[in-house]
């Protein structure tokens, strides 16, 4: 009795903060609206008109498009990042301060990290500056900036962190006499690296991946500024719609993009024992 009692507020407060917007969203999903008023309804064109749109499933595409080319490329730096804090730096100290090196950009505002690319990559940015300069090219690289590499940057910028950390913390629960006795074995390092310390990833990776998931699928603000209004997401049709006070229309975009995202949350938890790591 007394443990229901202690879980009852945080368990009132995860009903208020998280179940509570959910239901609500999933209720206006079904509402009807015109240019100027929602109507309270228990209606399905907003999926009907989701699902009959060829745009919708370019969209998403699309949107899958950067989630997976932001978890690549987060993978690969986070990964070596990780193996580099773990196996290479000797002490606990340097590898914390390396760690809080790494967190430095997560001072700031995530627009602000964002925006910093913008003089870096422009037409009259640096690098199309020094490229000039040292005359590899005559004219001004256009695909820089505003363009599906800008977006996938700046994902890769905004969120790299949120894969070194968990494979880190997997690297470091490693048994280093598993390690030893692999190369005593004469496992090469390639070989250790393959049979040993990716397996043993695993768990870190899925928590990455997960995190790089949920937070590229929702991103409207970093799409829309970074593709100059070119590129499209799931987050900037919500946005759009939300603009135009098609609420209803947005909540059922939102329903879909939540099933979506919590279906892959669970094919990853299905083929990684992520409790491991918890």
């Amino acid at each position: 009795m007394n443990t229901k009692i202690q879980i009852f507020p945080l368990f009132s407060i995860l009903v208020f903060f998280l179940c509570g917007p959910l239901i609500i969203i999933f209720i206006v999903s079904f509402w009807d609206y015109t240019e100027f008023s929602l109507i309270p309804d228990f209606v399905f064109t907003n999926y009907i008109e989701i699902f009959e749109s060829k745009v919708t499933y370019s969209i998403y595409l699309n949107t899958l498009k950067f989630a997976f080319l932001t978890w690549l490329f987060s993978l690969f730096i986070g990964f070596f990042i990780a193996f580099f804090l773990a196996f290479h730096v000797q002490t606990l100290r340097w590898q914390i301060i390396l760690f809080l090196i790494c967190t430095i950009p997560f001072w700031t505002s995530n627009i602000i990290r964002m925006i910093a690319w913008i003089p870096v990559l422009g037409r009259h940015g640096l690098i199309n500056s020094a490229l000039i300069n040292l005359g590899i090219i005559q004219q001004p690289v256009e695909w820089l900036l505003y363009s599906d590499f800008a977006v996938v940057l700046a994902f890769v910028h905004l969120y790299a962190l949120f894969m070194v950390v968990p494979i880190f913390n997997s690297m470091m629960r490693i048994d280093k006499s598993v390690l030893e006795a692999a190369r005593n074995a004469g496992a090469s390092s390639l070989q250790t690296l393959g049979h040993i310390i990716i397996p043993l990833c695993r768990p870190g990776i899925a928590i990455g991946t997960i995190f790089i998931i949920s937070l590229v699928m929702g991103d409207f603000v970093t799409v829309q500024a970074m593709s100059g209004g070119q590129s499209a997401s799931v987050g900037v049709a919500m946005n759009h719609k939300r603009a135009l006070l098609q609420y209803p229309a947005a909540a059922a975009d939102a329903v879909i993009l939540l099933l979506v995202v919590l279906t892959m949350v669970a094919v990853l938890m299905r083929a990684v024992n992520i409790r491991k790591e918890l």
